[in-house]
């Protein structure tokens, strides 16, 4: 079960152009954002489109292969893990984030 804990799959489409970070050590970071859509009937009997944003992080070769190939609107499977943190702004005002940390992607379509 170790295996499966902490572990997040999605299918979905690029938001926007990735965002690039080259670290001091060379090493690169890409940030960016999928959008998954799921669908049902509301008590009319209409159908829904609910459409969840997901923030997606990758490290290294990864970074790497996201900088070179993907772009607004790219359809792509990730996996990965949750990741959560918190940071205080300036005013004293404290955030919350989650995002998913990719450790494989696979392109899908055109």
């Amino acid at each position: 079960m170790n295996a499966i804990k902490n572990r997040v799959q999605l299918i979905g489409n690029l938001g926007q152009d990735p965002e690039i970070v080259t670290l001091e050590s060379g090493s690169k970071l890409a940030k960016f954002s999928i959008a998954t859509s799921d669908y049902y009937k509301n008590a009319n009997g209409e159908k829904v489109e609910d459409t969840q944003w997901h923030n997606i992080v990758a490290w290294g070769k990864t970074a790497e292969i996201v900088e070179s190939y993907l772009t607004k609107g790219k359809q792509v499977a990730i996996e990965g893990k949750l990741i959560h943190r918190t940071y205080e702004t300036k005013e004293g005002e404290k955030k919350y984030f989650t995002e998913i940390k990719c450790n494989e992607l696979l392109m899908l379509g055109k």
